[in-house]
C-alpha cells in the first residue's frame, strides 16, 4: 500500500512512502479540488485550497491554507456515548499512607530556587550507592525559577514544585531551598499543606556549614522510609496517564495518536483516567471535544480553556494559528488544523469529564483537559504535576527528553524505531503495515502494565533523562 485514505469523505491521501513526487506522510489530492474548496482529512476540513489542485497533486503549505478565525462563539451539541465498563486489570504499585498509589519508589530532590539547582546535582550523584534494593531512583529537577519572579509566575512555580512533591512515584521528597529566595521554605510547606514529614524533608543551604552532608544524612533517612513501601496488587482503575505528542509528522494521526486514543479509551472503561493537555493544538479540532462534554458547565469550561490560550495569543500580538513547526510541516503537517484533529486523536471518544487549571490534580475519573501551552517540557512537566504516573508521548521525528515520571516514546513510523532505538519505547509504524489496531492495543496495553508494574524501564529512564520545565507568563524581576 502506497496511499491510505484515513476517512471515507476525505478528498486527499497519505503517502507511506515517498511516490509520485509525493514525499512520506504528505498529502496527495485524491480527486480535483478547485481554488477555494475544502481540504478533507480525517474527515474534516483542514484548510482550503489557495489554487485550483488537480486529482494526484501534491497538497500542502504551497497550495493549502488555515480556515481557522481569531475567537469563535461556540454552542452546546453534546455528542458522545459512554464507554462499555470493563473489570480492571491489576498492576504490581506501591500503596502510600495516604491511600495514593503510586508506579516507582523512587527519591526526589526539589530545589526550591534555581540558585541550589548544582548543590542538588552533588547530592544526588553523591546518593546514587542507595540505588538498590526497593529504591527505584534518586533524582533532582532543576529548574531557573524560584526567585525575581511575581504574580502568577511565581504561583506557577509553587504549583509545579509542590505538585511533584505530593506525586506518589516519590517515596521520599527532599525540598532543597537556599534561604533568601522568594520561592521561602515557609510559602512552600503553605502551599503544599498537611504533609507526613517522614516523606517530605526540608533543607536549608545558607544555614548548614555542609549543605551536601546534612542533605545526604536527609536522603539515608527518606531511604529507611521507601524501604517500608512493597509492590502489591492495584486495580487499573488507579492509574493516571498522560497524553502528549511532539516532532509530529503525517503518520501521527494515522498510527500512533489513534493507538493511544484506543488505550485512553480502554483504560478508561477499566475506570482509570488519562489527561489531554496542548491547549493550541486543540484549535481546530476543538468543536470535536466540546461536543463530547458531559455537561454544560465542562462544556463552559472547555470554551473558556479554548478562549483564554488563544487571549494569551492576542495579548502578544502573535498570530494564533503560527503553528506548526518547520518539523511538522516537513513531516506533511500543513495547518493548524491538519496538527490539532491528528493530535486530539490521543483522547479517543471518551467523554470529557474535566477541566483541569494549570497544576491541578486530577479529581474525576476519565478523560480529562488540562491547561498547558504544546510545548514538550512544559506540557508534560503540566502532566506529571497533575498526577499522571506516565506520560505517553507520540513522535514522528524523535526526541530525547523525559519527564519526571516513565515517558514513553511511541514512534508513528518503522524507520524511526529502528534508527532511534535508544529513544524509542514502542513501534506503532506496524499499524501501516498490516498489524491490526486491536492487536496493536493489546500489545501496548500489556507493555504499560509491565511498566506500570516495574518489570520493564523507559529509554528515559535507561538514560537518566528527567527535566522539569515550568511556565512562564510575565516579569522578571
Amino acid at each position: 500500500m502506497d496511499f491510505i485514505k484515513i476517512n471515507p469523505a476525505d478528498n486527499v491521501v497519505v503517502a507511506l512512502k515517498e511516490i509520485e513526487g509525493v514525499p512520506a506522510g504528505h498529502k496527495k489530492a485524491h480527486v480535483t479540488i478547485k481554488k477555494g474548496e475544502p481540504i478533507i482529512k480525517y474527515g474534516n476540513p483542514i484548510g482550503y485550497a489557495t489554487e485550483d489542485i488537480a486529482e494526484g497533486e501534491w497538497i500542502h503549505t504551497h497550495n493549502l491554507k488555515t480556515g481557522l478565525g481569531e475567537i469563535l462563539e461556540y454552542n452546546y451539541t453534546p455528542n458522545f456515548k459512554a464507554l462499555e465498563s470493563k473489570e480492571p486489570s491489576t498492576f504490581k504499585g506501591y500503596v502510600r499512607e495516604d491511600g495514593k498509589v503510586g508506579i516507582r519508589n523512587e527519591i526526589w530532590i526539589l530545589p526550591t530556587v534555581g540558585c541550589v539547582n548544582d548543590i542538588a546535582k552533588m547530592v544526588q550523584k553523591e546518593a546514587q550507592i542507595y540505588v538498590k534494593d526497593q529504591i527505584d531512583a534518586i533524582s533532582y529537577f532543576a529548574h531557573p525559577y524560584g526567585c525575581s519572579q511575581l504574580g502568577d509566575d511565581h504561583l506557577n512555580t509553587q504549583k509545579v514544585l509542590t505538585g511533584l512533591a505530593k506525586h506518589p512515584n516519590a517515596a521520599g521528597v527532599l525540598v532543597m531551598g537556599l534561604g533568601c529566595e522568594n520561592n521561602t521554605i515557609e510559602q512552600f510547606k503553605e502551599m503544599l499543606g498537611e504533609y507526613d514529614e517522614k516523606r517530605v524533608k526540608f533543607i536549608i543551604c545558607q544555614e548548614e556549614a555542609d549543605e551536601v552532608g546534612a542533605s545526604l544524612e536527609k536522603i539515608k533517612e527518606l531511604i529507611e522510609y521507601a524501604k517500608t513501601f512493597k509492590r502489591e496488587d492495584i486495580p487499573s482503575s488507579k492509574l493516571i496517564v498522560g497524553l502528549k505528542c511532539g516532532g509530529s509528522d503525517g503518520l501521527s494521526g494515522i498510527t500512533a495518536n489513534p493507538l493511544v486514543g484506543a488505550f485512553s479509551d480502554r483504560l478508561i472503561s477499566e475506570g482509570g483516567s488519562t489527561i489531554l493537555t496542548e491547549v493550541p493544538e486543540m484549535f481546530g479540532a476543538e468543536m470535536l471535544l466540546m461536543d463530547r462534554c458531559v455537561t454544560r458547565e465542562v462544556f463552559d469550561q472547555t470554551v473558556e480553556l479554548i478562549n483564554n490560550f488563544k487571549n494569551y495569543f492576542i495579548r502578544y500580538n502573535q498570530e494564533i494559528y503560527e503553528n506548526p513547526s518547520p518539523g511538522n510541516k516537513k513531516g506533511g503537517i500543513s495547518t493548524l488544523e491538519d496538527k490539532s484533529l491528528g493530535c486530539t486523536q490521543k483522547g479517543g471518544t471518551a467523554p470529557v469529564v474535566s477541566v483541569l487549571k494549570y497544576g491541578e490534580m486530577v479529581h474525576t475519573q476519565g478523560l480529562n483537559l488540562l491547561q498547558s501551552p504544546g510545548n514538550d517540557l512544559v506540557a508534560a512537566t503540566a502532566l506529571a504535576t497533575s498526577g499522571a504516573h506516565i506520560v505517553l508521548f507520540t513522535t514522528g521525528r524523535g526526541t530525547p527528553f523525559g519527564c519526571p515520571v516513565p515517558t514513553v516514546k511511541i514512534s508513528t513510523n518503522t524507520d524511526l524505531y529502528t534508527r532511534k532505538r535508544n529513544w524509542i519505547d514502542f513501534n506503532a509504524g506496524r499499524l501501516v503495515e498490516g498489524m491490526d489496531m486491536q492487536e496493536a492495543t493489546d500489545e501496548f496495553y500489556d507493555y504499560l502494565m509491565k511498566l506500570a508494574s516495574g518489570e520493564i524501564k523507559t529509554k528515559t529512564e535507561q538514560n537518566d533523562i528527567r527535566d522539569i520545565a515550568i511556565f512562564k507568563d510575565g516579569v522578571t524581576l
